[in-house]
């Protein structure tokens, strides 16, 4: 009972290329949608009229403040009595950068507070989040 050399008989090998390109697909699907996903969370922020952009070279996190008083250390929560700690190690011991964004409808008490709880986890350097004003025509011209 062997194969017959005019016949063919069954094919041990595995054709891949169907697998490659449903794996190329969900590759290019991920690499579009992840930056979206990494914009970090939605806070009204109060506007200036000079505004730098967030410096991409150095390691920082975020810390949010949201209107309702819920702080964030980039996307995780954090409460208030846990925040120095937080800071000492995911901020001063690794040497990272902070930077503050806080909704535009936070108390100025609390982000002072909050400012003054970062100065006694060891930061000395704290860079502000804030959004540019958009330029308003004068009155009377269009």
């Amino acid at each position: 009972m062997g194969v017959n050399a005019g016949k063919k008989g069954f094919v041990a090998e595995i054709n891949v290329t169907p697998f490659v390109d449903v794996m190329l697909v969900l590759l290019i699907i991920f690499m579009v949608t992840t930056p979206m996903m990494n914009e970090g969370l939605d806070v009204d922020l109060p506007e200036t009229k000079q505004v730098e952009s967030l410096p991409t070279e150095i390691d920082h996190m975020v810390m949010t403040l949201k209107e309702d008083g819920t702080i964030y250390l980039d996307e995780y929560k954090v409460g208030i009595d846990e925040l120095e700690g937080y800071l000492t190690r995911l901020v001063t011991e690794k040497n990272k950068g902070l930077f503050l964004q806080a909704d535009t409808n936070v108390p100025y008490g609390i982000v002072v507070d909050i400012m003054g709880r970062i100065r006694a986890a060891g930061i000395e350097k704290l860079g502000v989040v804030a959004r540019r004003q958009e330029e308003k025509a004068p009155a009377g011209k269009k």
